[in-house]
């Protein structure tokens, strides 16, 4: 059950790499657009420094990036301590839910970006990242295989 509960883990991964590249293309075809003025003088810049410079739309991929590498962290952990105390199938369904429920989550933050549905869809992943690490801490502290029902 390792490599089923490490899966869900490996995509997420691969999701993140495929939004960092998806930065790019809004990004430059943007600044092409900027007056070069407005970013003289920034030796260094970061991509923070595009705010209010290029179009909000143009910065979306590059905020869910950001939160791509803040709570799924938390996600990561918790998969390696469940992958490695034996995870059960009710692991393995969570942590697809997840997964699905992040990815959902960045397409409607770069493509639509209202805010009570991104909330909504980041609450439910929330909702079930405290599930599993709720899981993680049973299965630690309570090592017993039998504990947590597959």
């Amino acid at each position: 059950m390792q490599a089923q509960m490490l899966a869900p883990a490996a995509v997420l991964v691969v999701w993140t790499m495929i939004v960092l590249f998806w930065i790019i293309p809004p990004r430059f075809g943007s600044l092409a657009k900027v007056d070069k003025s407005e970013l003289s003088g920034k030796a260094g810049g970061r991509g923070q420094d595009l705010e209010g410079v290029i179009p909000d739309k143009a910065n979306w991929p590059a905020h869910n990036h950001t939160h791509l590498h803040e709570q799924p962290t938390l996600f990561y952990a918790t998969v390696v301590i469940l992958a490695i105390m034996g995870a059960g199938a009710v692991d393995v369904l969570l942590a697809w839910g997840y997964v699905a429920f992040r990815i959902l989550h960045s397409l409607w933050q770069i493509l639509v970006n209202k805010l009570p549905v991104r909330f909504g869809l980041f609450l439910v992943s929330t909702i079930i990242l405290i599930a599993l690490a709720i899981r993680a801490v049973m299965a630690t502290l309570f090592y017993n295989p039998g504990a947590l029902p597959t």
